[in-house]
């Protein structure tokens, strides 16, 4: 299934339905008076969040959803049918952007989440709402009030614990492939992966996160080179950034800072997020190699260095449990902001 993480689509809630004029007519029933009724609501527009999504192909085929207009009122003041609502469902994730596609409509963040985009229009009211001790006998009704319409982005980034960022060749996928039942593509050239992987990684019974892993980034990347940028936003939400880096490329400092300087350049806090340094494919370096590059990396970024080997699953363990203490963390922290929020309200 091809990956799609942007869509623009058409969205317009129904037409209220119209209120009627009519009157009473029965036999022996000399003054029957008004008795049109109102009209019905139209239909909402809902977008609603849904675990079994992972992607929005589904709206590069349909791109226009319409609602129903609203039932019209009827004598014997009886109200028109309400319209039912169009739910829209998206992969948990989902951002709904103006047209603009800057103004944020709505963050759709959790599974099973909805929000009424756009409002069906109210009914017409029948000749018998207008009823009074001086006019009793109106003719007026009213016309249903039109619904909203409007175009709007769909932005998904994926719900992951652990970003996966580095250089192209930096044995990303590799590492993926290893940790995880997740099944990108390899090869020994850049650019082999096209768009964002998942895969979930199982410690235990109890302990398991997921792991994102973005297309590579190359210098320039901020200002659309390479791939660009437009992945970035799926690593936004993670915990911590695993910053793979090709020990046997050669300047390892180098391929660091051009990497920091892209996250930087893009925002979105990324710069900001706990980062974890590991230096891969230690099977392609002698020692001496291996303890130069990780003290100059060390130097550079302020933080220890981590060494594996994806091929060989050398070290790979503890670069796991290193990632999973931040993922509690983090866990235990939007608990605690959920918790609050619950309280509250």
């Amino acid at each position: 299934m091809k990956f799609l993480d942007q869509a623009k689509i058409y969205v317009r809630s129904g037409d209220g339905g119209d209120g009627v004029t009519a009157f009473r007519r029965e036999k022996y029933i000399e003054f029957g008076g008004p008795d049109g009724g109102n009209g019905g609501r139209g239909g909402d527009i809902i977008f609603e969040a849904v675990p079994n999504l992972n992607t929005l192909i589904d709206f590069r085929y349909t791109q226009h959803f319409r609602a129903r207009k609203g039932g019209n009122g009827a004598g014997s003041d009886r109200t028109g049918a309400a319209a039912d609502p169009v739910v829209i469902q998206v992969p948990i994730g989902t951002q709904i952007m103006d047209d603009d596609r800057e103004t944020l409509l709505a963050d759709l963040d959790k599974a099973g989440m909805r929000v009424t985009l756009c409002r069906g229009g109210d009914g017409g009211h029948g000749n018998a709402h207008f009823k009074t001790s001086t006019n009793r006998a109106p003719r007026r009704s009213d016309k249903g009030w039109p619904g909203e319409e409007r175009w709007v982005w769909l932005r998904l980034k994926l719900i992951a614990d652990v970003g996966l960022v580095g250089l192209p060749n930096a044995g990303k996928s590799t590492f993926l492939s290893v940790v995880s039942a997740a099944r990108p593509k390899i090869a020994d050239y850049p650019f082999t992966t096209l768009h964002p992987q998942l895969g979930v990684v199982r410690l235990s019974v109890t302990e398991d996160f997921v792991i994102a892993d973005i297309p590579g980034l190359i210098e320039g990347a901020h200002e659309g080179t390479g791939l660009g940028t437009r992945f970035l936003g799926h690593v936004e939400r993670c915990a911590v950034l695993l910053h793979l880096i090709d020990g046997s490329a050669g300047d390892v400092v180098e391929a660091w800072r051009t990497i920091r300087h892209e996250l930087a350049e893009y925002g979105g806090g990324l710069a900001d997020k706990p980062e974890i340094v590991v230096l891969n494919k230690a099977d392609a370096m002698s020692p001496q190699q291996i303890s130069g590059r990780k003290r100059a990396l060390e130097k550079a970024s302020g933080a220890p260095v981590m060494v594996i080997s994806a091929v060989a699953r050398q070290g790979v363990t503890e670069v796991l449990r290193a990632l999973f203490e931040h993922v509690v963390e983090a866990r235990a922290e939007r608990a605690a902001e959920t918790q609050q929020a619950d309280d509250e309200a």
